[in-house]
């Protein structure tokens, strides 16, 4: 087994006063201070007599007479070949931490108001367990390890295993060239490489957008209901009325409605291939109709094309930005087809968007990490992401199936029923509307599953209680026994 290399961290200690003398001494009490303190702990590594009698300009023997000390007392422990630590048995344990501020407490602290807001988007989106039915958990035959490893090991024996130096802020040549040809021929996206953007996955490409895209007072439509994760980013705006949630019926965006609330809106941002949450696609009409208000308006369609790889039945639909590539902004991520920590994503943007988008991708942060856009080029490249979507559709539209009738078959539709959809890699369980899906989440959460409410996800008003359930990564055996705990909690709570 190979040893772990561990470094000792040099303690502060501040400024020993010369004058004073005896510095063994100084040393020593603070060395008991940091102990007191909690900044070193029991089992913490101490330096070497020398790097801290170089570290401090004294001579070695006044360190070596310090730790002498301390060891005396029971503070510090030595063992031959393991060096000096901080004694487990005798040292006073770290100080209590502090109690987390409240959100009451924070405003009453003067923070601006945009803190707070902030603060609670990241209180709201924090991740959940990797549990039924959290959305995107991929494991076992749906996770591309075997062929990831052997990939990166190949790219690595090529060449540095650690790529030094700033990159193209765009992303690596290799995977935007892999982007474009990939989604040309599965998405019918007209572009090329140059005018792709590698991103860290769809909620950055959202915010790069809304960055570039809206002035102080521009307005963007945004579907109702909608992913939280564009409501809360134009939520964060200093201007109030940025966005304008339009509704959404059987042919998904009501353009019609938008136009009434919002005819010179900037920008609009939607899900056409498949509705989030919700799942119906954008009609051929309403797609006509939202890109001729585009021209006319010299607005902006954002595109989130998010698991448009995963229709279970027909073929997917065209992506919006063919039929206009000079009004859409396209996103696209992999992080839910491969798995959600790779963090890499893309936007399609028009010629004349490019540098915008550069630039603002530079303040951000500056570039995407550079080796696993080489792995993903070289995974795209030879072949192995059709295969990879192909093996997963199959598996995910077994499980979809499966936890489709094991719900069905466990809650009354007076309490619960399905949201049809045949796209994707959840499903939206509409609740009676006497009971509080945040509640039902909580509860949910008690019993070890992992869910979320939709009602969020509508503007105020016009909320619905729904639960949102991924299927993707969990075996038939685990969603079973979820969906029986996940009946038996939304039955309780009626009552």
């Amino acid at each position: 087994m190979p040893r772990t290399a561990q470094a000792a961290e040099m303690p502060s200690f501040g400024t020993l006063d010369r004058e004073a003398g005896n510095l063994s001494r100084q040393v020593a009490e603070a060395l008991r201070e940091a102990v007191r303190k909690g900044d070193l702990r029991p089992a913490d590594a101490l330096p070497s007599t020398r790097a801290l009698a170089a570290s401090l300009q004294v001579a070695r023997g006044t360190v070596v007479e310090a730790y002498e000390q301390l060891i005396a007392e029971g503070f510090l422990e030595s063992k031959a070949g393991a060096g000096t630590r901080v004694a487990l048995a005798l040292a006073e344990p770290p100080p209590a931490r502090e109690p987390r501020v409240t959100s009451s407490q924070a405003a009453q602290a003067g923070l601006p108001e945009r803190a707070e807001a902030f603060a609670r988007i990241g209180r709201e989106f924090k991740p959940l367990p990797p549990v039924p039915f959290a959305i995107s958990v991929p494991t076992g035959m749906t996770a591309p390890d075997d062929i990831w490893r052997r990939l990166g090991n190949r790219l690595r024996a090529r060449g540095p295993a650690s790529p030094t130096g700033y990159a193209d802020p765009q992303g690596a040549l290799a995977l935007r060239e892999a982007i474009a040809d990939y989604v040309r021929k599965s998405r019918s996206v007209r572009c090329e490489a140059d005018q792709v953007i590698v991103t860290s996955g769809t909620q950055q490409g959202l915010f790069l957008a809304s960055e570039v895209l809206l002035g102080p007072r521009d307005q963007a439509w945004v579907e109702n209901p909608a992913y939280r994760g564009v409501t809360a980013i134009l939520e964060s705006l200093p201007h109030r009325d940025a966005m304008v949630r339009v509704p959404v019926d059987a042919e998904g965006l009501d353009v019609e409605a938008g136009i009434r609330l919002a005819p010179k809106a900037r920008a609009a941002f939607v899900t056409p291939s498949h509705q989030y949450p919700l799942g119906m696609p954008l009609s051929m009409a309403r797609r006509a109709a939202l890109l001729a208000w585009a021209r006319s308006a010299h607005a902006w369609v954002v595109e989130d094309d998010y698991d448009s790889e995963l229709r279970y039945e027909g073929y997917p639909f065209p992506a919006l930005q063919g039929l206009a590539p000079d009004r859409v902004v396209y996103l696209g991520t992999f992080s839910k087809i491969l798995f959600p920590s790779l963090r890499l994503g893309y936007v399609v943007v028009p010629p004349n968007l490019v540098d915008a988008f550069c630039g603002a991708r530079v303040l951000m942060d500056r570039h995407p990490p550079t080796a696993d856009q080489h792995v993903l080029a070289a995974f795209m490249t030879e072949g192995h992401l059709e295969r990879h979507v192909r093996k997963v559709r199959n598996v995910y539209a077994e499980q979809r199936l499966g936890l489709i009738e094991t719900l069905e078959a466990l809650l009354p539709r007076e309490l619960a029923w399905i949201e049809p959809g045949d796209q994707g890699m959840h499903l939206v369980l509409w609740l009676a509307a006497r009971l509080d899906d945040r509640q039902i989440v909580q509860l949910a959460a008690d019993e070890g599953i992992a869910v979320r409410a939709a009602s969020p996800m509508f503007a105020a008003g016009t909320a619905r209680p729904g639960l949102i359930l991924g299927f993707g990564g969990f075996s038939s055996a685990q969603m079973k026994e979820a969906a029986r705990r996940l009946a038996a909690v939304i039955a309780a709570a009626a009552k």
